[in-house]
């Protein structure tokens, strides 16, 4: 399995290319601004991409949408919520078969109404709901502290210790973790109650 990290546009954007091999099918998450290295790649491995998969509906996370269905004639897919143009649309638990691997669709409010993260062959990409060593804010239109709480203690923190987080954005001290790593060292996700964890995100 091909899994490729880029940090791409003005923000520290991540975005992934994932695909069965060389000359096979593939799947993009989150393109962003500046794409163009993620198109040469596409095109020098000869990927067939099918999707394009949004974690959220930020613009630096869908700038390189287009970009990329046109390239490729992938299909736009994100939440059913996501205020985005989609031509196949998730809700909790969906399942997606493609590049040779099945993929698993958690709806993870908070960060944004329609976050979610995508769970696939050992790893998870996390989008803005949780970086290495961070979350991602809750002050923007949509975000919910309270909503947030739960993605992270009732969702993401049931998964299995083993998965390597792959973040939307490189803020941490390395590009990708663990669950478990995180949940061990990551302050943000210490014990507290839904109403700490909702004081400590507007301190």
């Amino acid at each position: 399995m091909i899994l490729r990290q880029f940090q791409v546009g003005p923000l520290q954007n991540f975005t992934y290319v994932v695909a069965a091999g060389e000359g096979e099918e593939a799947f993009v998450i989150d393109p962003s601004f500046e794409i163009d290295p993620v198109l040469a790649f596409i095109d020098a491995t000869h990927l067939k991409v099918r999707y394009v998969l949004n974690t959220h509906s930020h613009p630096d996370h869908v700038a390189g949408n287009e970009d990329v269905k046109a390239r490729t004639g992938a299909k736009i897919a994100a939440y059913r919520s996501a205020p985005l143009s989609q031509d196949l649309s998730f809700d909790h638990g969906s399942e997606l078969s493609v590049a040779g691997t099945s993929v698993k669709v958690l709806h993870t409010p908070g960060h944004t109404p329609d976050s979610v993260l995508y769970v696939f062959s050992g790893n998870v990409a996390t989008g803005d709901t949780l970086f290495v060593g961070e979350c991602g804010r809750t002050d923007l239109p949509g975000g919910s502290p309270a909503e947030l709480y739960d993605s992270l203690f009732g969702t993401l923190l049931k998964l299995d210790d083993a998965l390597v987080v792959l973040p939307g954005h490189d803020y941490g001290r390395t590009p990708t973790s663990t669950i478990g790593y995180e949940r061990m060292s990551n302050y943000v996700l210490q014990r507290r109650t839904k109403e700490e964890f909702v004081r400590f995100m507007r301190s």
